[in-house]
């Protein structure tokens, strides 16, 4: 199970995203958010759904792999999911079904179930774009490059830019590490009597405290086998360091990033136009924010 997860994982490639520049993607990811949450009906969540569509075509992703970064959210959707079906709704819209028990009442409505399905989807379309623009086709030391340069005007008020891209690279390196550690664990309690898919939630989370000791030991034992090899290569933190390689814009990065803009304004302009339609159904137009 476990093995599914493919958070933080590399998958090297010869793309248009593995292509990119690591700054340029880190803009992009930025820009196709900022893209994301400008959606405000379910009209434009759609045509930015459509466009995320093609992320794993541009780098060269299976939708198999892609899919597998949403798979630990699925409990968080559903809760997610049921609790908005209970507050999204509103008085005036079309009520479906609606009950008063004293203080408490709850009604649903077709603006209230477009609005938890929106809401819903709109976390899958974060989860999906920065796996696959940043993750997925961006390796951990080109990652911490990028992150340092974007933020090398901060290092002129004392913020210590090289170490906070260390750590987050580092961080986002070890979540595919712990996770097969974990994966083993679990398979080695197993072997040895232990159940962690039958019996009650109650009884399964109580399978789950003889990982925790090892995970958190094996935790401690790579970081500590990190610090030394760190400690070895005279590794001393950012200042005088230099970068292997220089990163450099090239006219893909530009060709890319103009292409966002116009699908920024295109996407915006299209549904303006669109929302003045009669003939369309008014759901489309129902607003979740």
């Amino acid at each position: 199970m476990l093995n599914d997860i493919t958070l933080g994982q590399f998958f090297p490639g010869h793309s248009l995203l593995h292509r990119m520049d690591p700054r340029m993607k880190l803009i992009l990811a930025v820009l196709y958010i900022t893209l994301i949450f400008m959606a405000k009906t379910l009209l434009s969540l759609l045509f930015v759904t459509l466009l995320t569509i093609l992320l794993p075509f541009l780098g060269k992703i299976s939708f198999g792999t892609v899919m597998k970064a949403v798979k630990p959210l699925r409990i968080v959707l559903i809760i997610m999911l049921v609790l908005f079906l209970l507050t999204g709704s509103k008085e005036g819209e079309h009520t479906i079904w609606g009950a008063n028990w004293g203080f408490l009442h709850l009604y649903f409505s077709v603006e209230g179930i477009l609005r938890a399905f929106a809401i819903c989807l709109r976390i899958v379309l974060l989860v999906v774009s920065s796996a696959v623009i940043l993750s997925y086709t961006t390796s951990p030391i080109a990652m911490a490059d990028g992150i340092e340069s974007l933020l090398y005007p901060l290092t002129f008020v004392k913020v210590p830019v090289h170490d906070f891209a260390m750590m987050l690279t580092i961080a986002m390196r070890f979540i595919p590490i712990l996770l097969e550690e974990t994966s083993k664990i679990m398979a080695a309690q197993s072997a040895r009597g232990a159940d962690f898919k039958n019996g009650s939630l109650i009884r399964r989370a109580k399978a789950l405290i003889p990982i925790f000791i090892p995970l958190f030991t094996s935790s401690i034992r790579h970081a500590d086998n990190l610090a030394t090899a760190m400690v070895c290569r005279c590794y001393h933190g950012g200042k005088g360091r230099t970068c292997m390689k220089t990163l450099r814009y090239a006219p893909l990065d530009y060709l890319v990033l103009f292409v966002m803009g116009l699908l920024m304004v295109g996407l915006l302009a299209a549904v303006g136009a669109l929302s003045g339609l009669s003939a369309l159904p008014y759901w489309l137009n129902v607003s979740f924010l």
